[in-house]
């Protein structure tokens, strides 16, 4: 039997749809909160709609996958805020497909003003694992819904993806070796705070050609995945497109290397050596 391709578009739409009225219903319920409580304005300059990056994964000295970041051109709607709708993809390629394949896809719904998300999906497929959540943020009662309940969160919280947006918002003008700057997470219904340590700026050889680079280390959780707290580095372009060119990081069985390949739709000039 032929599924009709058709049929598969309208369920797939039906189901964001769904997702998306949920987020809006919720947010309705808090009308009264909402017409006494201001959300921040953080101005921001570091992307836009239509931004495209894509990396290219490397597992040791193997190309083991890609990954993609695209805030959509749309704007979406949640009660009378604007967000941007941000799609983030990775998938394993070529020999790791085989025996470890990956399909995931991760969407956040980010306030265009306060930088902060409202709605966020997560689809995982890692090899026999699959993972299904929604998590619904109200920044006006600091709270954030799953499946699992209702959870008190730090205000300005983020989820995975809009925290990697808001940092490219943060304001790095006076920066200094060892400045720290710490960013809330909410992931696996709990609160991760997370610190990111600047170490230095230097210029980075890629095969996008040389970039001038601002060094940071982020504070991960040690024992999961990585062998160390600070076992990752983190390059991003010293402009104030802020993208991320190369992360490295020490994990339990190897090491990581993740590279630009790929970009379009930049709000600013990127700082590429002659």
């Amino acid at each position: 039997m032929t599924t009709n391709p058709n049929i598969v578009r309208t369920n797939r739409n039906m189901k964001k749809t769904t997702l998306v009225l949920l987020a809006f219903l919720f947010i309705g319920n808090a009308t009264g909160i909402i017409a006494q409580t201001e959300l921040r304005t953080l101005k921001q300059h570091a992307f836009r709609r239509g931004e495209f990056l894509k990396f290219r994964i490397h597992y040791g000295f193997i190309d083991a996958g890609e990954a993609t970041l695209e805030v959509k051109p749309e704007t979406e709607k949640f009660g009378p805020r604007n967000t941007f709708h941000i799609i983030g993809q990775g998938r394993t390629t070529g020999a790791f497909d085989w025996f470890f394949k990956v399909r995931d896809r991760y969407e956040t719904f980010i306030d265009e003003d306060a930088c902060q998300p409202w709605l966020f999906i997560r689809r995982v497929k890692e090899g026999g694992f699959t993972l299904n959540e929604n998590y619904s943020f109200n920044p006006y009662q600091n709270t954030a819904t799953s499946d699992k309940g209702t959870y008190t969160v730090p205000e300005g919280v983020q989820d995975l993806v809009s925290a990697y947006y808001y940092a490219r918002c943060l304001d790095f003008s006076s920066l200094k070796e060892g400045d720290i700057f710490p960013i809330n997470v909410f992931i696996d219904n709990e609160v991760w705070s997370m610190n990111i340590k600047f170490e230095a700026r230097e210029e980075l050889e890629t095969k996008l050609g040389t970039f001038k680079c601002l060094r940071f280390k982020p504070q991960v959780q040690e024992g999961r995945i990585f062998k160390e707290k600070e076992g990752m580095t983190l390059w991003i372009t010293d402009d104030d497109n802020r993208i991320p060119v190369r992360l490295q990081a020490e994990i339990l069985v190897g090491s990581i290397k993740v590279d630009l390949s790929e970009y379009s739709g930049v709000i600013n000039i990127i700082s590429k050596t002659e």
